[in-house]
């Protein structure tokens, strides 16, 4: 009994010290810094800023195309005739008026000596008549002939002058035929394979294709682009959200199939006036110079184009604070050094920014580093990030989405 009394009073006596130790630092407080400074404050952060910038950055619109020679040339035949040698090399390269067929030229070459010697005779038969009618005009001055006599002799004239015209339009057209036994190349270009063999009978009458031509250098490519886009692009124009090159001259770069870019950049032809109904596009036609012949026709590449220019305001991506739900924001530094969290809209990237289209202004200073030390409200202390002021290396893409974090 007396045991358990005396343990009971050691265990409240210890109570009781413990008791009157919290009281009396509760009391006094203690004078040693605590994690939170004198007072309990917690000192200033400091934080990596950078300042956002305004750039302009040129807005591009990637395009399907389909390059196209800039002239065709169908090599037809314009004689008839047995065709006799082919004088060409198939896929080669061809100029203007060199020979590229033989068709045989015997029967044109008797048809063109039948005319000369149509026109000889209708030369010596107008000799004939222009005699008599030279002594039928002297004559007649001292009445020795009737004036019926006269008259017919100045006809007969007239219908041998205009016979001997005649005779030389069909010698004429006789040597035309004869030369379109030779058949020569209409423009330079590259010519593909042969369409007919030689001993083949070619006719003028249904335009026997032999071969074609195809310009390569310099070569087409023709582009469509949605009409709601085209519209949507003036209306930002006439809105003043965008504005065109200095030179009003938009410029093509080309992504090849195999998706490296060709080294040439190409130039704006023309724009359709009409929309396809059945596509609802536009076509653009762009011209590339080709002097290696790396681009053929019919082939499909991509077109980047550069359609105007915007200011925007970007910061550094990884600036931008992203949601569960989505949404963008930024933590800005404020006139009163405290860190502000701003809601912004940040749907396109431009190398490695964000552009950012509302809730920030050029200037404004932006906590890159330090954002897990700091809450809103807070102070802290700005510090300039070095290597912060990045470039614009890209283009901003006009159809271009957010990226997911």
């Amino acid at each position: 009994m007396n045991t358990l009394l005396l343990k009971n009073s050691k265990t409240f006596l210890s109570l009781a010290f413990v008791a009157v130790f919290l009281s009396g630092c509760g009391k006094g407080g203690s004078k040693t810094p605590g994690p939170n400074g004198p007072g309990g404050a917690m000192p200033p952060a400091e934080v990596g800023v950078a300042t956002a910038i305004e750039e302009t950055v040129p807005t591009i619109v990637e395009l399907p195309g389909r390059i196209s020679a800039v002239r065709t040339a169908q090599v037809c035949a314009r004689a008839t005739g047995i065709l006799q040698k082919q004088l060409f090399k198939e896929g080669a390269d061809v100029k203007a008026d060199d020979l590229l067929f033989q068709i045989d030229p015997a029967p044109l070459q008797a048809a063109y000596d039948s005319a000369k010697a149509a026109l000889a005779k209708a030369e010596a038969t107008l000799n004939h008549a222009r005699l008599k009618a030279d002594r039928q005009r002297e004559l007649i001055k001292t009445q020795a002939v009737s004036k019926q006599d006269y008259d017919d002799a100045t006809a007969t004239e007239q219908e041998d002058i205009a016979g001997v015209n005649v005779a030389k339009a069909e010698l004429e057209t006789a040597a035309l035929n004869l030369g379109y036994c030779k058949v020569t190349a209409p423009i330079s270009g590259r010519i593909g394979k042969a369409l007919v063999t030689e001993g083949t009978l070619v006719s003028a009458s249904t335009l026997t294709q032999l071969a074609t031509i195809r310009q390569l250098d310099p070569i087409y490519v023709d582009f469509t682009q949605s009409s709601a886009d085209i519209l949507k692009l003036r209306k930002a124009f006439n809105a003043g959200k965008l504005q065109r090159e200095g030179n009003n001259e938009e410029k093509i770069t080309l992504v090849l199939e195999d998706g490296s870019i060709y080294s040439i950049p190409g130039k704006l032809i023309f724009s359709d006036i009409s929309v396809d109904q059945t596509t609802g596009t536009v076509t653009i036609r762009a011209e590339f110079q080709n002097p290696e012949n790396l681009l053929l026709p019919g082939a499909f590449v991509r077109g980047r184009l550069e359609q105007a220019v915007n200011k925007v305001v970007t910061v550094p991506q990884r600036a931008v604070i992203r949601g569960a739900d989505g949404s963008a924001s930024v933590l800005v530094v404020n006139a009163q050094n405290q860190a502000e969290r701003r809601t912004v809209e940040a749907k396109q990237t431009v190398g490695a920014k964000w552009v950012v289209t509302t809730g920030l202004k050029a200037g404004e200073l932006i906590i890159l580093e330090g954002l897990q030390k700091v809450r809103p409200g807070a102070t802290v202390i700005p510090v300039p990030c070095e290597g912060n002021a990045l470039k614009v290396s890209q283009a901003t893409d006009f159809n271009a989405t957010t990226p997911t974090e």
